[in-house]
């Protein structure tokens, strides 16, 4: 009997070792890694891309409503039920249009078509404009309306105009305020009653609902806010290990689930805590030798396939930040680049499946980027 335990220890002894042997000699291996180039954006590329929501904030038709019908006082047009946010396909990618051109002019004031932008802008954020966009969600079967996709990039454009420092965005974040303050009422009030959280790659994701809101929270100092998105992070994550990332991505996604979850962590949890985390949760990623193939894209003029150009970019702005302050986890930068580069050359001047807010996913995606 003594034996027999001898032996088996000895077994155990020997495949433990055997196995942190074949698990060092895995992550020693080396493996040649090219280099992609880092993404620019100039004037040139900011202009670019800023022709893409320029074609779109005032495009009214074609468009996607996502309505319920209570009644025929339901049947109006795009324009009426959203004087603000009417173009784009659909309200989100209207919202999102707009940071677009905030975004732009804020870090390139000198854009083309500036004063026709900021027009824009002024005309369709108007105290009027939004007053009616708040009045749409206190409609009997309107209080969950874009929960919480839609919602997530209103605060990013009010985050956005709040940072932009130009004669209008003071008066564009006043006009938008109302409808601010009652997205973060929204949040505050459905987030508690969330048991679990929506794990898709598509709008409906938690995670990446709350990164935007965090950022919002963070950036405005709004405490109530960011505290409870802190702890229900804690509720939804704390305990994930072993993403199933070869799960990814799905045919029509166009954000990352396991990165978006590790992005928000990275905002929420001690710096200590979250390499701890994510050692658990994507184990592989410290490995130098890591490697990602981009989401291929094999029809862009179908608007549910061409999404794996937005995964690609959700992937390269949740591994940026990942790698943001941690030195270890540099090499997940160039993975990034790999994705933006192959995304980024086909949005402009291709088909509006994809142009009503491919744009924006870049845009955010290239902010992303450290440059020296």
């Amino acid at each position: 009997m003594k034996t027999s335990f001898l032996i088996l220890i000895s077994i155990c002894f020997f495949a433990c070792n055997s196995s942190e042997e074949k698990t060092k000699e895995i992550i020693e291996q080396k493996v040649e890694v090219t280099q992609s180039k880092i993404p620019e954006i100039n004037l040139e590329e900011a202009s670019r891309l800023a022709q893409l929501p320029i074609h779109c904030i005032q495009t009214e038709y074609p468009n996607k409503l996502n309505q319920t019908i209570g009644g025929e006082e339901d049947l109006k047009s795009p324009k009426d039920l959203h004087p603000a946010f009417y173009g784009c396909f659909d309200w989100h990618s209207a919202v999102h249009g707009h940071w677009s051109l905030v975004s732009l002019l804020r870090q390139y004031p000198n854009l083309e078509n500036a004063d026709e932008i900021k027009s824009m802008l002024l005309e369709n954020l108007s105290q009027e404009h939004i007053k009616a966009e708040v009045d749409y969600f206190f409609g009997k079967y309107n209080s969950t309306y874009e929960r919480t996709y839609g919602w997530a990039w209103l605060l990013k454009l009010a985050e956005e105009l709040h940072k932009w420092d130009d004669p209008i965005s003071k008066q564009l974040e006043s006009n938008l305020q109302s409808l601010t303050s009652l997205i973060v009422e929204k949040y505050i009030e459905f987030l508690p009653k969330l048991n679990y959280p929506i794990r898709v790659g598509e709008h409906p994701n938690t995670a990446f609902g709350l990164s935007f809101a965090y950022d919002y929270a963070k950036t405005l100092g709004d405490e109530q806010l960011q505290a409870l998105i802190e702890q229900r992070a804690k509720d939804f994550y704390s305990n994930d290990k072993d993403c199933p990332l070869s799960w990814e991505p799905s045919g029509f996604d166009f954000l990352s689930p396991c990165f978006e979850e590790a992005a928000l962590m990275k905002r929420v949890l001690p710096i200590e805590d979250f390499k701890t985390w994510l050692n658990d949760f994507l184990p592989q990623l410290k490995n130098k030798n890591f490697t990602l193939a981009t989401g291929k894209v094999s029809d862009r003029t179908d608007g549910k396939l061409v999404h794996l150009d937005g995964v690609n970019f959700s992937r390269a702005w949740s591994l940026n930040e990942i790698a943001r302050d941690l030195p270890e986890y540099n090499h997940l930068r160039n993975i990034a680049n790999q994705h933006i580069n192959y995304s980024l050359p086909s949005i402009v001047g291709d088909s509006y499946e994809g142009g009503h807010w491919l744009g924006s996913f870049a845009i955010y995606a290239l902010n992303s980027v450290e440059r020296d």
